[in-house]
């Protein structure tokens, strides 16, 4: 099962940020990504966050919400919206459904929900499809730049 590495866990080793790599067999009839690594390896689906690539004002952002959450658009502004796969896959560097924050091929605005802060670690995905990357929130803030505030819809 295991695969090439991706950036992400080249980039976040050569910062010297504490991690783990969890890797896991990848189902491809999966419709949710992190949902899936969450039941694959036996983790609460609050720790397991996914990363959306969102167009605002004619820019690319990513949006890291918790696997079971849906992003609140309106939280990021009037005409923001999901980018389509296709430029999100160019602009990234990575498959939907394995986009990660880290190791982008362009480092993109990043806005973190403010509920990763409650746990110690999460997991976001490393790259591809059946590989999660485990860190603390902090340190994910620290390495994309994030801003943190309420993005998942109530």
């Amino acid at each position: 099962m295991a695969g090439r590495e991706t950036p992400a866990p080249r980039a976040i080793r050569a910062a010297g940020v504490e991690h783990a790599v969890h890797e896991y067999a990848h189902d491809p009839a999966a419709d949710s990504y992190a949902l899936e690594a969450a039941s694959a390896l036996g983790l609460d689906p609050a720790r397991v966050y996914k990363t959306l690539v969102v167009t605002l004002e004619e820019q690319l952002v990513v949006c890291i919400v918790p696997s079971g959450a849906t992003l609140d658009l309106r939280s990021l502004g009037k005409r923001a919206q999901l980018a389509p796969t296709d430029r999100a896959e160019r602009v990234t560097g990575y498959v939907a459904g394995g986009i990660s924050p880290l190791g982008q091929r362009r480092a993109l605005p990043t806005f973190l929900d403010d509920s990763a802060l409650a746990h110690p670690t999460i997991f976001v995905s490393a790259g591809r499809r059946g590989l999660e990357l485990e860190l603390a929130p902090a340190d994910l803030v620290a390495l994309t730049r994030a801003q943190v505030r309420t993005l998942r819809r109530a």
